[in-house]
């Protein structure tokens, strides 16, 4: 570990002593914390103004992003470069009796050792002095202090570097993403006034093994996406005592659990790389009590990544899954009552059940056929209720569903399906413009020269595969790709929304270059010296270099 490296070490042990977890006032004092640390360089002494709060509107805690600007003197430059880091981790309560160990480095690894049966394996790293322990010492805060080593580096040299330097710590990241969005704001702001271009977003966000046993390091330029699709299930209800009478919701969700949940046909690939299949994240009847009438409504939502697919296309591929699903279900009841008939010695004839899938759009369109704008008038009156009651945006989103389709004429059984936030573009590097290629070059001339200087097997490779801050980068130009997706969910623009435009003016190519370690949101939640604070400094140094290099 070279000098870089202490100092990174120091500080990102430091960082995690101030204890960031999300949605509480430690993101302000950790904001602080890093503000009063910038303030003491050299470059911020003399340009106060460059370095600045970002208070996140309306933000009921009062937390701010921490903006750093340093400006390159070579040749009067115009391209900047945006590094980014989030100052918020996950919670502690996982610690029990040793939360006030949980961002003390020293004190944990002792205690935690003493007090919890790990793997050998993880038992064995816990001791090891190449292994250091803490909330966010991991995600993110070994990041976030190389990056401010970094700025104090990079300020003291801005004769030599053609390119302007702005630092993002970002609150929120492992919430709604409040503190990014705020900072796209900041980034267009700077954009529009100091005619800045943006060559690329480095991110220092962590990195662990792919695989049981994987000897690999890895530098991800490009990042994963994520959507939320939803399944309205609408069946119809009956007394069990006629069961064959109604079609079961819960048995219609289950098919589509089935046909949907880890069903690698529905992983995203791009260019070998394959996204982690859809998993499930919520499944429920909409009963409200217990009786022996069968549930007639279900909701139920996957998580799903993307690397290529945009959201019409996500949505075209769930709705085919929500057919086939529908149809095969219909299958085995016609089936079973056969067989039930037949059993009974009664008549059989077959069931009358008919495949019927919509998406939101579809249905909403429907209903204002039917209904004109009266329908608005109910949605928002509804919302605004809603909105009052503070509810979840899933929960928000599927009522909204539910109250147009009570106003829908056909009430036979169907599927609806929508979108739920958050949304989460993916950013896919294929070197097809300038910036593309110039980050493509720089970051793989940095990860060739750490692989001759450093004994790591170090791989770049296409997708960050974490959903993280970095996806609001860059979103789909297309419209009729967006419109897709707001008229598909419906908490868009009443408790939910993305500054589009905005994005797509800062679009820019994405890296993330970040320390070595294991168990992010776990006890054992740890980040290795090795790697952490030698090889990744570097890569990360030439990178940050060569993108503000002169052409």
């Amino acid at each position: 570990m070279n000098s870089i490296g202490e100092k990174i070490l120091r500080l990102a042990v430091e960082l995690t002593q101030v204890r960031s977890v999300v949605g509480t006032a430690g993101e302000v004092t950790v904001a602080e914390h890093i503000h009063a640390h910038l303030a003491k360089l050299p470059y911020f002494r003399n340009h106060p103004e460059d370095l600045r709060f970002q208070p996140i509107p309306g933000d009921p805690l009062g937390r701010k992003n921490v903006l750093a600007l340093i400006r390159g003197r070579k040749s009067n430059p115009k391209r900047a470069v945006l590094c980014l880091g989030h100052i918020d981790t996950v919670g502690i309560q996982d610690f029990a009796e040793l939360q006030p160990e949980a961002t003390q480095p020293d004190q944990l690894k002792q205690k935690l050792a003493a007090a919890v049966k790990f793997c050998d394996e993880t038992a064995a790293e816990i001791a090891s002095d190449n292994w250091v322990l803490g909330r966010g010492i991991f995600d993110m805060k070994t990041g976030v202090a190389a990056l401010m080593v970094m700025l104090e580096l990079l300020s003291g040299q801005t004769e030599d570097l053609a390119g302007n330097l702005v630092f993002a710590g970002v609150p929120d990241e492992e919430g709604q993403s409040a503190g990014m969005l705020a900072a796209v704001a900041a980034v267009e702001a700077l954009a529009v006034e100091e005619g800045w271009d943006f060559a690329a977003a480095v991110d220092t966000d962590y990195m662990t093994t792919r695989y049981p046993g994987d000897d690999h390091k890895y530098v991800y330029i490009g990042s994963v996406g994520k959507l939320l699709p939803c399944f309205y299930l609408y069946g119809e209800e009956t007394h069990v005592g006629e069961a064959f009478n109604g079609l079961d919701a819960n048995l219609l969700a289950s098919e589509v659990l089935y046909q949907m949940d880890l069903s690698t046909d529905l992983c995203d690939v791009a260019e070998g790389e394959v996204t982690q299949p859809p998993v499930s994240l919520h499944q429920r009847d909409l009963k409200a009590e217990y009786s022996v009438q069968t549930a007639n409504a279900v909701s139920i939502y996957f998580n799903y990544a993307t690397h290529s697919s945009q959201p019409d296309e996500v949505l075209a591929k769930c709705k085919a899954k929500a057919a086939e699903s529908f149809a095969s279900v219909i299958k085995r009841l016609n089936e079973e009552y056969e067989k039930y008939c037949r059993l009974s010695h009664i008549p059989h004839q077959p069931l009358p059940w008919q495949v019927q899938v919509l998406t939101y759009e579809e249905l909403y369109n429907n209903v204002k056929a039917e209904m004109g704008d009266e329908i608005d008038g109910i949605i928002e009156e509804l919302a605004a209720g809603l909105k009052a009651q503070k509810v979840d945006d899933r929960e928000f989103s599927l009522a909204v569903v539910h109250e147009v389709h009570k106003y829908y004429s056909d009430q036979n059984s169907k599927i609806i399906v929508y979108f739920a936030p958050p949304y989460y573009p993916h950013i896919y590097v294929k070197g097809e413009d300038a910036k593309e290629k110039r980050l493509l070059d720089v970051v793989n001339g940095a990860v060739e020269e750490a692989g001759e200087r450093y004994d790591y097997k170090i791989v770049t490779r296409k997708f960050y595969p974490y959903i993280s801050d970095l996806s609001y980068c860059r979103i789909a130009r297309e419209d009729e790709t967006i419109a897709r997706l707001v008229n598909n969910m419906p908490a868009w623009s009443r408790t939910y929304a993305l500054p589009v435009e905005a994005i797509r003016r800062i679009g820019m190519p994405v890296v993330n270059i970040g320390p070595f370690g294991k168990d992010a949101h776990k006890l054992s939640e740890r980040v290795s010296k090795d790697y952490s604070f030698d090889a990744m400094p570097f890569i990360l140094e030439k990178t940050l270099r060569g993108l503000l290099a002169g052409e």
